[in-house]
């Protein structure tokens, strides 16, 4: 069983997340915001999440995203990423795609989720 930081700030998205990933025979670790999650990440075998969480005006900006990705990686967590997006290409034209393990594009089939988290964490 993996330990799996979900962070996504869409509640409804990261508790459905969460079960399936649970019902899969995972543990979840729930970061509803960029800072929450990364007080999770050294706990994390695997971390998945969102490219846009809100910044400060309340939009959903990729910004934020890549800026997790980084400070993720700053504090020495080399847990594989796996970002899931609808906006694959924000990702695909900045720098932190290097440091991603995997780009799922939304929607995310759970069986597809399940597969990189096991061939990821293995």
């Amino acid at each position: 069983m993996s330990r799996v930081l979900l962070a996504d700030d869409d509640a409804t998205q990261l508790d459905l997340c969460a079960r399936l990933l649970e019902n899969g025979g995972h543990q979840v670790l729930v970061g509803y915001c960029v800072e929450e999650a990364l007080r999770l990440v050294p706990t994390a075998d695997v971390v998945v999440m969102d490219l846009r969480f809100r910044n400060a005006d309340g939009y959903p900006d990729a910004q934020e995203g890549l800026s997790l990705i980084r400070r993720i990686r700053d504090s020495g967590c080399a847990a594989p990423l796996i970002v899931m997006s609808g906006w694959p290409e924000e990702l695909h034209a900045s720098p932190e795609r290097t440091l991603v393990a995997r780009v799922m594009i939304k929607p995310v089939r759970i069986a597809a989720l399940l597969a990189a988290i096991r061939e990821l964490v293995t």
